[in-house]
């Protein structure tokens, strides 16, 4: 969805919205941890994020691999940042395309600033010299597919800044004259560049308002986190700073939280000052930061901390691909969200009806996506998954402790989720599932039976207001072959509970009917049909078992030696048991875990 229609329906609620701003890390690690930061970020609900372009298109495949993952995984409105530094037009191209094809409809139009080493901007040969290029050609050659943003200068532009006050002044009204021109050549919105004194941008936008510029015009807010930082970025931008605030700097220079202190409180007085001036919504500059941007939100009452929104058991992936039409998901990558999404990202259609299932013959192989190994890729997660799994396992009950310690809150990671901790929502179910682990029932994935809770309900809500959410409970979890033998006899008699049960060489027993996929997560919404998020679908489970057993060796055994006892006793697991799928039907009084003997 371009992001100047969210914009707009915001306005016409009359509702205050923001926005986040990254930069590409230059490591794996760090693109890694910001990913992790941006997920985290997301659930506030942002009305779109955005991802910086190097100079010189120096991190180009980063930033293109980071935006795909932003709108596709992380599952927000993404745009990015497309620059002129050192791109001819071939190049230009090809990252449109790029973005085009991982539906992402949003570009940040820039100059960009000169590639490292050189003190000015040069047009490349074959490449644009403005940003006024790049928007033309833009609307020129994809027509209105792409929302585009541009960049606005409440200061004037760094290059135009001078100390003479009559050539600022012509020069400030050249850089609005040159802004109008980006919005008639096809430009959606504005987002200006940082400043600290809001009268600044008040009258920018008047001054912008005056000549015909109609298009809404975001302020670019950027806390104050470091001395150093603060000074470089704001002599680099020539950016003004009051003298209470240059004041104030100086005497906390050396503590750094006082430094970050006063930014997150300098920064939510600023951003409550442009909303009451009529601003639409602010666009927080994080530098990949959380704490200060989140803070200053926290403190405009642009987000509640203690009311984070759950729009949907899995996030709505805001494409304008195939995937906008995605309605339901197999419940069993519920804490692996993101595998799911790399090993559906080829589908050709995605399961829509409101009863619909999701079978597809294209699942991706485990070799196409890099999520087997999610806390073993790189030494910081290899400590922090060895400290939560144990640097040895000295016999089952060292595996199954792993299991008991994660569902009571004491182990932090587990290979079967991709997030850290369970779900809120399994709460009310977490002495069942620790009684469940202990006798020997190791679970990876649950949800408690919920009959009607109300849709913004703070543990089990999702979706728009008005509606109510219902769940049957639902636990899925790897046995030995003893302990399914002796479980299937007791769920034989077991009314309305159905069951799945499979092992690492493809061996199924269930008591589904064939060809049936069983609604697990559905949600009753005014005036529209029934939402069915999630489905337990046989098809699929079959699927998912290659992963789910893989994750024994792929990740948890490769913290260990090949021929280790600890390796070998999960290599035997791996080989000899079987994942167990269990839901209860009777959402209303139905015990799941009574049914399964504890």
């Amino acid at each position: 969805m371009k992001i100047i229609d969210k914009i707009n329906e915001k306005l016409a609620k009359g509702e205050r919205f923001f926005s986040y701003e990254f930069f590409p890390p230059r490591t794996e690690e760090g693109v890694e941890n910001l990913l992790e930061r941006l997920d985290r970020m997301a659930a506030y609900g942002p009305t779109f994020c955005d991802i910086t372009w190097g100079a010189g298109g120096t991190t180009s495949d980063v930033t293109l691999d980071i935006a795909t993952k932003m709108q596709n995984s992380v599952c927000v409105e993404t745009m990015m940042h497309l620059t002129c530094t050192n791109m001819p037009v071939e190049q230009l191209e090809s990252a449109l395309k790029e973005v085009r094809k991982a539906g992402i409809q949003n570009i940040l139009a820039l100059r960009g600033d000169p590639p490292k080493g050189q003190d000015h901007f040069e047009t490349v040969e074959g490449g644009f010299s403005c940003a006024l290029d790049l928007v033309r050609y833009i609307r020129k050659e994809h027509g209105d597919f792409f929302g585009i943003g541009v960049a606005g200068y409440p200061e004037a532009h760094p290059d135009s800044i001078v100390d003479d006050p009559e050539q600022m002044k012509v020069n400030y009204w050249d850089n609005i004259a040159y802004l109008k021109k980006k919005i008639e050549a096809g430009a959606d919105f504005v987002v200006t560049q940082l400043f600290y004194e809001v009268e600044r941008y008040i009258q920018f936008v008047k001054d912008c308002r005056s000549v015909g510029i109609t298009a809404p015009i975001l302020p670019g807010i950027m806390p104050i986190m470091a001395y150093g930082g603060f000074k470089r970025m704001t002599g680099f931008c020539k950016t003004a700073v009051p003298k209470f605030v240059s004041d104030r700097m100086e005497e906390i220079k050396e503590d750094e939280e006082a430094v970050k202190a006063f930014g997150i409180q300098l920064g939510t007085d600023m951003c409550k000052q442009l909303l009451d001036a009529g601003a639409p919504g602010v666009h927080m500059y994080t530098l990949n930061l959380e704490r200060s941007a989140m803070a200053i939100l926290e403190g405009v009452g642009l987000i509640d901390p203690a009311n984070v929104p759950r729009p949907l058991p899995w996030r709505h992936i805001p494409s304008s691909g195939q995937r906008a039409e995605e309605r339901v998901r197999p419940i069993f990558w519920s804490n692996r969200p993101k595998s799911y999404v790399t090993r559906t990202a080829k589908w050709q259609e995605f399961p829509n009806g409101r009863w619909g299932n999701s079978r597809s013959p294209a699942y991706a192989t485990l070799s196409e996506h890099p999520f087997m190994r999610r806390h073993t890729s790189n030494d910081k997660r290899r400590e922090r998954a060895r400290a939560a799994w144990g640097a040895a396992l000295p016999s089952l009950e060292a595996v199954t402790d792993v299991f008991v310690r994660y569902c009571q809150g004491d182990a932090k990671v587990l290979p079967w989720a991709e997030m850290e901790d369970l779900h809120p929502e399994t709460g009310p179910i977490k002495e069942g599932l620790v009684a469940l682990n202990q006798a020997g029932y190791l679970t990876i994935n649950s949800q408690p039976r919920v009959n009607g809770a109300p849709s913004n309900d703070a543990t089990f809500g999702w979706g728009r207001k008005g509606g109510y959410v219902y769940q049957k409970a639902y636990v899925e979890f790897f046995c030995s072959p003893d302990k399914l033998e002796s479980l299937l006899q007791r769920l034989s008699g077991a009314e309305g509970i159905t069951y799945l049960a499979v092992n690492a060489a493809g061996e199924l027993r269930t008591n589904m009917a064939k060809g049936t996929v069983n609604a697990v997560t559905w949600g009753v919404f005014p005036g529209s049909e029934v939402e069915q998020p999630t489905v337990v679908d046989p098809v699929s489970f079959e699927v998912w078992k290659d992963e789910a057993f893989g994750l024994w060796l792929s990740e948890w055994g490769a913290l260990y030696e090949e021929a280790s006892p600890s390796r070998q006793l999960l290599q035997t697991i791996h080989d000899t048991w079987w994942l167990v799928s269990v839901v209860d039907n009777d959402y209303v009084t139905g015990d799941l875990f009574k049914a399964l003997g504890v």
